[in-house]
């Protein structure tokens, strides 16, 4: 299958298109590179050798895609590109709208330009919001409580009506929980800009030296040790999702929601000890306040993506923490190393 890949030079976009090549598919890459690197793809190269196109370009910018998509003729587009802080979206509500409701919309123009009716959407299960019940599964209410999630919402009402509005269309929002790992060989991995918006990247610099301690946002929750629980899946597992998720989308039409998790949920003091335990000392902590934009606990249901897509998450939590100190280890810079200078 010929795959077009927006926002293939981040951290889940890189690790998609590893798997992606792996199982034979033609790839071409659409990345602006603000929050992906050209590093990072030549290691894809390095990992794969397989067919890969790579387009620097905006996906906001409706011309140049629609050239890109015309030529390339996708059979599916995997949509990544887009904002996706919690926390910073609630500083810069109209970019986060911009970025990733405006640019889906040219994205589409563009498929549509070529005659692609396939498209699998980078979701999040903070749409939930504050849960009724837990898990959640894909029926649960959507009370988004930041811009970053409204704009999520937004997006999988505008494929739902695009996958409606034509026969032979298919849409697929994968609703993500937290994807944390790196790829076993250590050359890919998360690599944020500035500070880590995330709890994994953010214990992997503290690991290394690069900054003097974890902040945990809050300690007063309603859980079992007062910190914010998360459903954390292995990037590896969340990538092979993705190459799910086009299967289904070949065989079926309309559009599909699905959650993307492990159905297991660990607090921010336990994925601190974890981490811990792996570097071989207590990392330093500091309690401050919580976040705007968070929920005490967030913990999926996976059945419908193991029954209809014939997908779950196969790597635990060792394997996870394992893989970041890893890759954190042997790029202690991420990709602004030796490398990629």
């Amino acid at each position: 299958m010929r795959v077009l890949v927006t926002g293939g030079a981040g951290y889940i976009g890189t690790h998609t298109v590893v798997e992606l090549l792996g199982q034979g598919h033609e790839v071409a890459i659409i990345d602006n590179f603000d929050n992906g690197s050209p590093v990072a793809l030549d290691r894809v190269r390095e990992l794969t050798n397989g067919p890969m196109e790579v387009h620097e370009a905006d996906v906001r910018d409706t011309g140049r895609i629609t050239r890109i998509a015309q030529d390339f003729r996708p059979d599916a587009v995997i949509h990544f590109a887009g904002l996706k802080a919690v926390g910073e979206s609630t500083q810069k509500p109209v970019e986060y709208y911009d970025v990733n409701v405006a640019g889906s919309l040219s994205l589409l123009r563009a498929m549509e330009a070529s005659d692609c009716g396939r498209i699998i959407f980078s979701s999040t299960a903070t749409v939930y919001g504050e849960p009724e019940y837990l898990p959640y599964d894909e029926a649960h209410p959507i009370r988004p409580i930041s811009p970053y999630a409204h704009s999520k919402v937004m997006v999988e009402q505008v494929l739902n009506d695009w996958a409606a509005a034509s026969d032979g269309r298919a849409a697929l929002n994968l609703r993500y929980f937290n994807p944390v790992g790196a790829h076993p060989s250590g050359r890919i991995g998360e690599d944020p800009n500035g500070v880590p918006n995330n709890l994994m990247p953010f214990l992997a610099q503290v690991a290394t030296g690069a900054r003097d301690r974890l902040r945990v946002f809050g300690e007063d929750y309603d859980t079992r040790d007062g910190t914010g629980i998360r459903d954390y899946i292995h990037v590896v597992d969340l990538a092979r999702a993705h190459v799910a998720a086009l299967d289904r989308a070949a065989a079926t039409s309309g559009a599909e929601v699905y959650n993307i998790g492990t159905g297991q949920g660990y607090s921010v003091r336990e994925m601190h000890a974890a981490f811990s335990r792996v570097v071989g000392r207590d990392l330093p902590i500091e309690i401050v306040a919580r976040r705007a934009g968070d929920v005490a606990e967030m913990s999926a249901d996976c059945s419908l993506a193991r029954e209809r897509m014939g997908w779950q998450a196969r790597l635990g939590l060792d394997d996870m923490v394992e893989s970041v100190w890893n890759w954190q280890s042997a790029n202690p810079h991420g990709y602004r190393g030796s490398d990629a200078e």
